[in-house]
């Protein structure tokens, strides 16, 4: 079976499923009045800080979850606390945070695509905000631009993308734009095209939507008055690449790419100032012949190290950034520790490393060193309940 026809009965399923001084002598003393002697400095451990997570999964798949997962985490230990859960959004697969931290939004992967904006309140109470159509089916990633005035979906089985409004209280507006994916023809083995991902280039001023299902990456300009994409660009991958996930270096001239079908990464020059993506030759994931279904690329705030989760082989692979981001120097590969990593993330400080494992229904987490890179599990897996999306974003309450 395809990777196209395998997609489409797993989503088949899920449609049909769905419908975290001076001091006196004290008395009795001999001591004479006179300046206070130092006190020795407190000794024991310094007080915990925690974070919070926010957990995508599919609500109707079997053993899936009830909604968005929420819980907290030890950021010295990464010991990882349930939350409630959040109720009212169908297969929230994947999640986005706005800019201001107030609110985030979902997507709601089913035939009928939606995407669901929830408030976040300071007292850890949530208050969805309301649901917009996404025009396409199988809404599968979205972003938020870096105004916070828009918010950019990515539908996979339908192969289009959308941009809505949001309002100053968060919440969605009706969408503004649609765009088809009608050319170049499907990649080998696909019967369409599947968009993958959306997300805003640092530059600030281009959109770059990722088709697995016709080996292209789409650059478009948003018009911030009237909300619409108009586009720029187009990079054509080797036919049969499937490719699935773009990150940028933090230097903004080049980019990582996961290609889903053909088992590799590709390093991408970027011109900010056209928006033009160049696509470099296929390098190894580190996980051997076949297919591993590489899922996400992330790179360090430093730019000195990146990583690539890997489906298939459930492992991590680390490689060392060189030339300014302009080369992927493969370093090793790392168990997860789960099945099925569908989506990585480190914490708001970069000192943690969050893996969503789909299959095991499990959240692991690394601790990430500064100077060489490598990543040590920090403890047992956290239960969650088919975890296709793990959101950390920053607690401000003592552990």
């Amino acid at each position: 079976m395809n990777h196209a026809t395998s997609r489409r009965a797993v989503l088949g399923a899920l449609f049909a499923g769905a419908a975290l001084c001076v001091a006196p002598a004290p008395p009795g003393s001999s001591r004479p009045a006179g300046p206070a002697p130092e006190s020795a400095p407190a000794v024991g451990p310094r007080p915990r800080t925690t974070g919070r997570l926010l957990l995508g999964t599919y609500t109707s798949a079997e053993g899936g979850g009830r909604g968005i997962g929420t819980a907290s985490y030890d950021t010295a230990t990464g010991k990882i606390s349930a939350g409630p859960v959040i109720r009212g959004v169908d297969n929230p697969s994947y999640l986005a945070m706005h800019p201001s931290g107030a609110t985030f939004y979902a997507v709601d992967e089913q035939a009928r695509g939606a995407v669901t904006a929830i408030a976040l309140s300071p007292d850890g109470s949530h208050r969805v905000l309301g649901t917009r159509d996404t025009g396409g089916a199988g809404p599968t990633h979205l972003s938020v631009h870096p105004t916070g005035r828009w918010l950019l979906t990515a539908n996979y089985t339908s192969g289009s993308v959308a941009v809505h409004p949001i309002r100053d209280d968060g919440s969605l507006g009706e969408r503004t734009d649609l765009v088809a994916h009608t050319a170049p023809p499907p990649g080998p083995g696909q019967d369409g095209p599947h968009a993958h991902q959306i997300i805003t280039a640092p530059d600030g001023n281009h959109i770059l939507a990722v088709d697995l299902g016709n080996d292209s990456v789409y650059t478009y300009r948003l018009d911030e008055n009237r909300g619409t994409l108009g586009q720029v660009s187009h990079a054509a991958l080797r036919p049969g690449a499937g490719p699935r996930h773009l990150t940028f270096h933090p230097g903004g001239r080049f980019a990582y790419l996961a290609c889903e079908v053909d088992n590799t990464a590709v390093v991408c020059g970027y011109d900010p100032g056209t928006g033009t993506l160049s696509p470099g030759a296929p390098q190894s994931t580190g996980t051997g012949s076949g297919t591993s279904y590489p899922a996400q690329f992330l790179v360090t705030g430093d730019g000195r190290f990146a990583y690539l989760a890997n489906r298939g082989r459930n492992s991590l692979t680390r490689y060392a950034v060189e030339d300014d981001g302009a080369a992927l120097r493969l370093l090793d590969t790392v168990p997860v520790g789960g099945d099925f990593p569908r989506q990585t993330a480190f914490s708001p400080d970069g000192k943690l490393l969050f893996a969503a494992n789909q299959r095991s229904s499990t959240v692991t987490v690394f601790r990430v060193d500064a100077r060489s890179g490598g990543l040590t599990r920090t403890g047992d897996a956290f239960p969650a309940p088919v975890a296709v999306c793990v959101l950390p974003y920053r607690g401000t309450d003592p552990a």
